[in-house]
C-alpha cells in the first residue's frame, strides 16, 4: 500500500496546481482559466487515483493520463504567454516545472513496469 501524499511527484504537482491557480486568479477569460486549472488538477488527481487503484498496471494507466495532462498544461502556458495573461518568465518557469513533473512521472512508470516484469519472471 502506498500513500500518494508521500510521493514527491504528487507533492510537486500539488505545488504546480497552487501556482496555476494564483497565476489565473484575476484572469477574466473563464474558458482559458477553467481549462488550465482543470488540466493542472488532473495531474495531481490522477497520480492520487492511480496510487489508490490497488494495482501497478492501473497505477501506470493513471500516470499516463497525468503525464498527458502535463503536456496540456504546457500547451496552455504557451497560449497564456501569447495572450499576455502571464509574463514570459512565469510561463517558462511553470513549463519547466511541468516538464520536470512529466519526467518524474515517466520514471515512476518505468519503475512500476520494471517491478511488474521482475515479478512475472519469478
Amino acid at each position: 500500500m502506498r500513500n500518494f501524499e508521500e510521493l514527491r511527484v504528487w507533492q510537486d504537482a500539488r505545488l504546480l496546481v497552487n501556482d496555476i491557480y494564483k497565476m489565473t486568479a484575476t484572469c477574466k477569460d473563464y474558458g482559458f482559466k477553467d481549462q488550465i486549472q482543470r488540466a493542472a488538477v488532473s495531474i495531481m488527481n490522477n497520480i492520487a487515483e492511480g496510487s489508490e487503484s490497488g494495482s501497478d498496471p492501473l497505477f501506470v494507466r493513471y500516470l499516463k493520463i497525468a503525464k498527458a495532462s502535463c503536456g496540456e498544461v504546457r500547451s496552455m502556458l504557451f497560449l497564456c504567454e501569447d495572450l499576455h495573461y502571464c509574463s514570459a518568465d512565469t510561463a517558462i518557469s511553470l513549463k519547466n516545472r511541468a516538464i520536470l513533473i512529466s519526467s518524474s512521472i515517466q520514471k515512476l512508470i518505468e519503475y512500476l513496469n520494471k517491478s511488474n516484469n521482475q515479478e512475472s519472471k519469478s
